[in-house]
Formats: structure tokens, C-alpha cells, sequence
């Protein structure tokens, strides 16, 4: 019967851990932006190797 106070206690004090990381997590500004990190990749360059681009480069001057 002792075993089943001893979890309780600990799983209340996971619990307990958790949310105050949760709470910090909210009040330093990380869910502050949730649009941007889903829309990122649409928007981001095209890879350009740089060998590539230095040719390029060379060539029209």
C-alpha cells in the first residue's frame, strides 16, 4: 500500500516538472510565432552549389 503513495508523489512531482517547464517555455516566447515555422520551407531559396555560382559569375563579367 506504501508503493502506491511513494508513485503518486513521484508522478505528481513529474507533473509538477512538466508544467512549470511548459510555463516557462510560454512566458520566454517560445509559441509566440506558430505561422511562420509551417510556412518556411514554401518561401525559402533555391540550393545553389557555390562552384556553380562562381562560374557563372566569371563568365558574364
Amino acid at each position: 500500500m506504501h508503493i502506491i503513495f511513494i508513485l503518486i508523489a513521484i508522478s505528481v512531482v513529474v507533473a509538477a516538472g512538466f508544467l512549470a517547464a511548459f510555463l516557462w517555455a510560454v512566458r520566454s516566447g517560445q509559441y509566440d510565432d506558430d505561422y511562420t515555422p509551417a510556412v518556411r520551407m514554401l518561401f525559402e531559396n533555391e540550393y545553389k552549389p557555390a562552384g556553380k555560382s562562381e562560374k557563372l559569375e566569371q563568365k558574364t563579367s
